[in-house]
């Protein structure tokens, strides 16, 4: 039977992938269940691409060698730093990564676009004309892909770093100028000796993030 609270407390990123392939079937059942997600007037906004093999492999090596020359990773408003540089911490010191081993982060922050090492990625998109609430459509569908893939045994990496590079993206997956790319999505089998695979980030408090008012 389909346990959702142990689901979601088995959920984290992914952050080294086998090379073992995720068979179709498994795939396209956590698909199936995600289309039912929720959708502003039922749009059902999101479009996914997925690609494997060597055209997974050329889109690896042309993000490498634009990231390579320069990284635009989005930088955070100043009040949210910390919460990229506190998970920097913990995903880093798990690795053996110290704070001042520059060249070490740097190939850690290049694996991005190599997928971890996961031998599928998809491509999380909408129509470039729809607004926030179906952008919030499209999160409740990536949401219930990735609880349904972990509930299968497959892990996910959500990957918001290969939006930075969307002409590559769009170019290498003959992605439509209409589609606005959000971000990717790695998928395969988890490294069981990877120590980074077993973190589970700190969140804040409930009270943090959620009020409750009575009259």
């Amino acid at each position: 039977m389909f346990d959702l609270d142990q689901t979601i407390k088995d959920r984290h990123s992914t952050r080294k992938f086998l090379s073992q392939p995720v068979p179709r079937a498994l795939l396209d059942e956590a698909l199936a269940l995600a289309q039912l997600a929720p959708s502003n007037s039922n749009i059902q906004p999101w479009r996914l691409v997925f690609a494997q093999g060597e055209c997974r492999d050329r889109l690896q090596e042309a993000l490498l060698n634009q990231a390579k020359q320069q990284d635009n990773i989005s930088p955070l408003p100043s009040a949210f730093q910390h919460y990229r540089q506190e998970l920097g911490a913990q995903v880093y010191g798990a690795m053996g990564i110290t704070r001042d081993d520059k060249a070490n982060r740097q190939l850690a922050v290049l694996r991005n676009y190599e997928f971890f090492g996961a031998p599928m990625v998809a491509i999380v998109c909408m129509h470039q004309d729809l607004g926030v609430a179906d952008a919030l459509s499209v999160g409740m569908y990536l949401q219930t892909l990735v609880l349904s893939l972990t509930a299968r045994g497959i892990g996910t990496c959500v990957e918001i770093s290969l939006a930075t590079y969307p002409e590559i993206i769009r170019n290498e997956l003959n992605i439509s100028p209409e589609l606005l790319i959000i971000c990717g999505l790695a998928v395969g089998y988890s490294d069981p000796d990877f120590p980074a695979n077993h973190l589970h980030i700190s969140r804040e408090s409930l009270e943090k993030n959620v009020s409750f008012l009575e009259d």
